[in-house]
């Protein structure tokens, strides 16, 4: 009987034995895999400056986009920009909490951006204004937002006092040509944008470019007080581009501008004969006729040719060239005389364009 029972105790220990070496076996496996990686928390910790100002009925806000690089963008997941506004009284603190800005003020605008926007480039947006008669400062702020709806942090908050009083913008540019001058000729604007009279105008600014996408460049130091402005500094065969902006006084004294004129475009050709030479004379020696002129004042002359006939009555195109090469100087000598004879002169100017002045007036002189 305890015999027995020793070999069922013993089957039993085995067991028992077996089933903790089994569920140690099955725990070690379990130990050497992963569950598979939770998705990181997204954050959206950008923040950006903002900077703006008004132009005519409108208020132009800018920033520049941060720099990231493309695996950052993927992770933040940000794919817009919310663009906020706040209309307040003057007598508003001009310090303003986030949490306040926020329960206040009206999203105006929603941005869409991508990876490709990011990397120090300018961004911008434009507000339009409605004036309703009262004075009012707004204030501009923006945020970036991921693509799980969580939002970053304002951006700095920008003030703006909108002049509701500010000319339109001029109209009806025109420009043509001179020999000297691009003339621009525009029609002064003669209401405010709000609709209102006399018209608020300093004065206007003249901008100017080299293509529809460069950046244009203001030609005046001060507001043209008249709707005309000579641009003396071009170029002929170069294309440039136009458009003209008023000035008027703005509600803290600094000069805002309109919005820009309609957009003119010109290629200046030189189309302009050069003057006649002038001043001539002849000094004779034996078998040679010495022709001396002053040289022109235009700055874009190539040369000069001579002309000479012994009959002045005979057409100016049937008289001989005695330069088939244009002559840089303002000296000739004609070497091909016959003692005797007169021989009569006149000159033309050529410009680089080639354009060819009038005869000059004609001179003669008899070979010693």
């Amino acid at each position: 009987m305890l015999k027995l029972f020793s070999l069922r105790n013993s089957k039993t220990k085995n067991a028992i034995l077996a089933l903790i070496i089994f569920v140690l076996l099955i725990s070690a496996l379990n130990c050497g895999k992963r569950k598979p990686p939770l998705p990181p928390l997204e954050r959206v910790s950008q923040r950006i400056e903002i900077d703006g100002y008004q132009r005519g009925n409108l208020v132009n806000l800018s920033w520049i986009m941060p720099p990231r690089n493309a695996a950052e963008a993927s992770n933040l997941n940000i794919n817009r920009i919310d663009v906020y506004r706040l209309a307040e009284t003057l007598d508003t603190p001009l310090t303003l909490s986030e949490e306040e800005f926020s329960s206040r003020s009206t999203l105006i605008a929603s941005l869409p951006i991508s990876n490709d926007d990011f990397g120090l480039k300018k961004f911008t947006f434009t507000d339009t204004l409605e004036f309703a008669g009262q004075t009012v400062r707004l204030r501009y702020a923006i945020r970036f937002v991921n693509s799980s709806g969580q939002k970053a942090a304002f951006s700095n908050f920008l003030l703006v006092k909108p002049t509701a009083k500010v000319a339109e913008a001029p109209n009806s540019l025109t420009a043509t040509t001179t020999e000297e001058t691009i003339i621009l000729d525009w029609v002064a604007p003669q209401l405010n944008v709000d609709g209102s009279k006399p018209v608020n105008l300093l004065g206007f600014n003249i901008y100017r470019s080299a293509s529809e996408k460069e950046i244009a460049k203001i030609l005046n130091t001060i507001p043209v007080s008249k709707p005309e402005f000579s641009d003396k500094f071009f170029e002929f065969n170069k294309k440039y581009f136009y458009f003209i902006r008023a000035v008027s006084l703005g509600s803290n004294g600094e000069p805002v501008e309109s919005i820009e004129s309609n957009i003119v475009n010109i290629l200046p050709q030189d189309i302009f004969p050069p003057n006649a030479p002038a001043a001539i004379t002849i000094a004779a020696a034996p078998n040679n006729l010495a022709i001396f002129f002053a040289a022109n004042l235009e700055k874009d002359i190539a040369g000069y040719k001579i002309y000479r006939s012994t009959n002045p009555k005979l057409p100016s195109l049937q008289w001989q060239n005695l330069t088939q090469e244009l002559l840089t100087t303002n000296t000739f000598q004609d070497v091909n005389v016959d003692s005797g004879k007169i021989y009569f002169y006149y000159l033309v100017a050529v410009d680089k364009s080639g354009n060819i002045s009038k005869p000059s007036e004609i001179v003669s002189e008899t070979a010693p």
